[in-house]
């Protein structure tokens, strides 16, 4: 199946030649996508794939360098939500979570991800983008920012990508919310000061370049919203609502979107935080042969950012969702708490390290 690809420049063009007619039908596509698949590719004239070549470009050096350089870095009295996170903390939901277990198992085995020994082989580094809040409850998910030494770039690269993507992102979620039928504003009034993250990872493919290594295992992301620019290197899966397997190809110069659980929450589960997993597969195989044969770096680089609602907002089902005979799953919480109580699950706050 191939994911539908949404050109938002009409929506973002007031002056377009598109009725409104046809942006209704084009904000139905998009809150329908979402709720039937979980993920959709949009292209966003303001995300160039010159933007996403600069930021991997600098994230290939930067996880090129020494380990013991790279920890310098390193946050753990934060969880780990800035800075980096080495491989083998992020521990995979569906090694922990049993009622995931049971979901996974029951899923034709065809369409069954693979499954990983154990944390994930992959590093992290977390980046705050945007606005903070001057106070919270929750100042360990709103804590600065952490600049390795030796990239003068650094801060203005990784501002830069990431509010353009917080644009796209905030974009979607208007279309989204006309299409479900609610206010233009009811996701993204509540996104304001959130603690949005630029969360790339790096996996080393000379070291775990073998097909079927797991750099993330199956498991859905905690956040609204998660935006990925195109990676160098191919392995993705994503599971679509009805159970199916389907590994992402993002074409050049598009960006893939994929709903969390807290937009789940939001929609009282009209939407389904989308379930995905980065494996090495024939594809990754192939690439990396040609990266080699090209002298080109062989860490695979994700070019990821979690969108969130703000720490001190309370997430509950919006407007005629809040009628759904689902709404009771989903009773209202401060959405700081909820991140909190994720990532105890995945470790990261337990063992004082996110998705």
């Amino acid at each position: 199946m191939e994911l539908p690809v949404i050109d938002l420049q009409p929506y973002l063009d007031p002056s377009s030649s598109s009725g409104d007619d046809e942006m209704k039908r084009v904000c139905s596509e998009v809150s329908r996508t979402l709720s039937e698949t979980g993920a959709l590719l949009v292209k966003d004239p303001r995300c160039s794939a010159q933007d996403n070549d600069r930021f991997i470009d600098m994230m290939e050096k930067y996880f090129e360098q020494p380990d013991e350089v790279k920890r310098l870095q390193e946050r753990p009295n934060l969880h780990y939500q800035v800075g980096v996170t080495p491989e083998g903390v992020e521990v995979p939901r569906s090694l922990v979570d049993e009622e995931m277990q049971k979901k996974l198992k029951s899923l034709p085995k065809e369409c069954q991800p693979l499954t990983p020994t154990g944390p994930d082989p992959k590093w992290r580094y977390m980046w705050r983008v945007g606005p903070r809040p001057s106070t919270t409850r929750f100042q360990e998910l709103n804590s600065e920012p952490v600049i390795p030494e030796g990239f003068p770039e650094w801060k203005e690269t990784m501002d830069t990508w990431g509010s353009k993507m917080i644009a796209a992102i905030e974009a979607v979620a208007e279309m989204a919310a006309i299409g479900f039928g609610l206010p233009k504003d009811a996701f993204t009034s509540i996104m304001k000061q959130g603690p949005h993250l630029l969360a790339p990872t790096g996996s080393n493919l000379q070291r775990h370049g073998k097909e079927g290594t797991v750099f993330a295992g199956y498991h859905y992301d905690l956040n609204f919203l998660t935006i990925h620019g195109r990676s160098r290197f191919p392995g993705l899966s994503i599971w679509l609502r009805n159970g199916k397997k389907v590994e992402v190809k993002v074409p050049v110069g598009c960006l893939l979107i994929q709903t969390g659980k807290q937009i789940e929450w939001l929609t009282a589960g009209d939407c389904i935080a989308g379930m995905h997993e980065v494996v090495v597969t024939k594809r990754t195989t192939d690439a990396i042969k040609a990266a080699s044969e090209e002298n080109r770096s062989l860490w695979r680089v994700s070019s990821t950012l979690f969108s969130h609602i703000a720490s001190d907002a309370v997430l509950k089902p919006l407007g005629h969702f809040s009628q759904s005979p689902l709404a009771d799953k989903y009773p209202p919480i401060c959405a700081g708490e909820f991140v909190e109580q994720e990532l105890s699950v995945i470790n990261l706050k337990g063992n004082k390290g996110e998705l």
